[in-house]
């Protein structure tokens, strides 16, 4: 039947009883179902995470910046990842470095949610803070 009307004899379901076949055009078929998982894929959209670094004594200017910067991000939709520093014999202000990463996700609770309260690994106090979904 599949050679009368000059189309191919697709297997579907092998395992099935009886095996499972349909009569169809299979590079027309490919070709639709390429078609159908490259607009999947362009739907499909991907985290973009941004990094911004502090200092255990960052300056009041310098954070502002940050924080500026820390919105804008959170604004187009990207990830932050904040994180201090601690170079040398700085670790010992750890408490500093988490009250600062404390403050600006209070101050960025508007445009974000904290993902990740700030964890210490190795000589980086790090936090995640994910941007709030746009309501329509």
């Amino acid at each position: 039947m599949a050679d009368e009307q000059e189309l191919d004899l697709v297997e579907i379901s092998p395992n099935a009883e009886p095996p499972v076949c349909k009569i169809m055009d299979y590079k027309k078929f490919i070709y639709e179902q390429k078609k159908r998982e490259k607009v999947l894929k362009a739907k499909s959209t991907q985290v973009v995470i941004k990094e911004i670094r502090f200092g255990p004594q960052t300056d009041e200017h310098d954070y502002e910046f940050k924080k500026k910067n820390a919105e804008k991000f959170l604004k187009e939709g990207s990830k932050l990842k904040a994180f201090v520093f601690f170079k040398g014999r700085s670790i010992i202000y750890k408490d500093q470095g988490q009250i600062l990463l404390l403050r600006l996700a209070q101050d960025l609770e508007e445009y974000g949610k904290v993902e990740a309260l700030p964890v210490l690994e190795g000589k980086r106090m790090i936090m995640f803070i994910a941007p709030k979904k746009k309501s329509k």
